[in-house]
This record gives structure tokens, sequence and C-alpha cells, in this order.
């Protein structure tokens, strides 16, 4: 009985993470701007979820806790991340502006607060309101980050991509 209560677990879980898995990778990555650091906060996310299994009302209400619990995850990546990689602003290296060579390449330059509403917006398909509601902030802020960050890309992309 117990094993059988086990593998429906599994099973539960394995669907899961095919159904979000792709989503929470993606908004990792967004959020991170590297695949060990997507990877990372991926686990993390996975991990939150088998340690302490929720009743979820609905599945919007299951996506909207791992997009969620991923953003949080990837703002501990930052606060874990920082102190090791500080460079005394003496030693900086000094960098010249290059042309963007692709939009992927000008998304993650974007500020974080930017980057998450692009993402959420074009590539998890929310709507402000939704966006709003997961990231606490008023639904005329993410409509005034979208098109500042909107703005940010079209100046760096020099109009290479006229859809923004």
């Amino acid at each position: 009985m117990v094993e059988r209560k086990t593998a429906d677990c599994a099973q539960q879980f394995e669907q899961i993470i095919q159904k979000y898995g792709d989503m929470v990778y993606r908004l990792a990555y967004s959020q991170t701007g590297c695949q060990a650091g997507a990877e990372d906060v991926f686990q993390e996310v996975i991990l939150r979820l088998l340690k302490k299994p929720r009743h979820f009302k609905s599945e919007e209400h299951r996506k909207a806790w791992l997009i969620r619990v991923t953003i949080n995850c990837s703002k501990n990546f930052y606060r874990t991340l920082l102190p090791l990689t500080a460079i005394p602003l003496e030693e900086q290296p000094v960098q010249e502006e290059a042309p963007f060579q692709d939009l992927e390449e000008a998304l993650n330059k974007l500020p974080l607060k930017y980057r998450q509403v692009i993402h959420l917006f074009y590539y998890e398909d929310l709507p402000v309101a939704k966006i709003s509601l997961l990231l606490h902030r008023k639904e005329s802020t993410v409509r005034t980050q979208l098109t500042r960050a909107r703005a940010m890309l079209k100046e760096w992309l020099k109009g290479d991509y006229d859809e923004f």
C-alpha cells in the first residue's frame, strides 16, 4: 500500500516537472543570466516542492507558486553569489560599449526588474494584472517597466527588432 502511494506521488511529481519544468528553467535563466545559475535555481525550486508537498487550489495556483518561488530563489542566488564575485572599484576593468549581437544578449543586460516583467509577459504569456500579483507591484508599475524595457531594447538593438 505504501509503495503504491509512493509510486503515485512520484508519477504526479514527474508530471509536474514535465508540465512546468521548462517554464521554471527559462524563468531562472532569464533571472540569473547563466546556465549554471539557472540549473541551481531550478534544482532549488524542485527541492522546495519535494520537501513540502502542497495542495494547490488549481493548476493556475500551482503555476503562480512555481513562478514566485523561482523569482525568490533567483534573488537568493544573487545574494549568495555577490560576495564571491565582487571586485573592488579600482580593479574593475574598463569595458567599451559594444552593440549587442542578438536579442538574448540584450535581454540579459536589462536590469532584473525589467527582465522579470519582459519574461513573464512575453515568454510566459501572463497578463499585466497577473504579473502585478506575482511580483507584488502595482499594475501601473508593471506597465511602466514593460515600456522602459522595450525602449531600452529598441535603443540597444538599433531597430533590428521593430516589433517592440
